[in-house]
């Protein structure tokens, strides 16, 4: 069995998808640690969701930063203070520009099946409300590496969710969630045991 793994999470807001991969290690079926959890604002629920767990904490607040690549050097300088094999994008909706030593290794969650319904402003419910006014009939959750553009990098793992008559962006949202709480998890997984090889913008998953 290959050894644990070590997060490092990043988080924006509530922390829901932080709190599933915590569920998920707790209950053993993901042989993971977050060794921590950083986050892009100092209100963010998701930091006390973490404190609840002893999880080490850092804020490096965007609104400090006049530009990105300074924002992201000070998520850099977090990340470099911990074994980190896989960081791990949570709901984080700022751009973090990855240096050379993380890229590959940089991992993010899209509510929708990219690439369609994404890039820059297309984040929680402002997705399915875009996703229902287009009409479309099926919708799904996009795990991805994680490039210096949003939505952008090679896709790991889709899971599909149809889209029903009467549904609202919240109803949508729900059952897009319980998909990415069986994705993000599996996507973790492939990436602990070797299997998820890049050919450009394939991901390739090994038997």
């Amino acid at each position: 069995m290959a050894r644990p793994i070590n997060l490092a999470v990043l988080i924006s807001g509530s922390g829901r998808t932080l709190q599933n991969l915590i569920d998920k290690i707790e209950e053993g079926s993901l042989e993971a640690r977050i060794e921590l959890v950083i986050s892009s604002r100092p209100d963010a629920l998701g930091l006390q969701r973490a404190k609840d767990h002893g999880i080490p904490t850092a804020v490096v607040d965007r609104k400090d930063f006049k530009g990105i690549n300074d924002f992201s050097k000070a998520i850099t300088q977090q990340l470099d203070n911990y074994e980190t094999d896989l960081v791990v994008l949570a709901g984080f909706n700022c751009l973090y520009r990855i240096p050379e030593r993380y890229i590959g290794k940089v991992m993010n969650i899209h509510p929708a099946l990219i690439p369609a319904f994404c890039g820059k402003g297309y984040y929680g419910d402002k997705v399915h409300q875009a996703v229902l006014d287009y009409g479309v009939k099926l919708t799904g959750c996009t795990v991805h590496f994680a490039d210096n553009s949003y939505d952008h990098g090679p896709i790991i793992l889709q899971r599909p969710v149809p889209v029903l008559n009467g549904d609202t962006p919240e109803s949508l949202a729900q059952r897009v969630f319980k998909e990415e709480c069986i994705a993000y998890p599996e996507a973790i997984r492939l990436f602990q045991q070797g299997r998820l090889k890049l050919e450009g913008r394939r991901v390739r998953i090994l038997p």
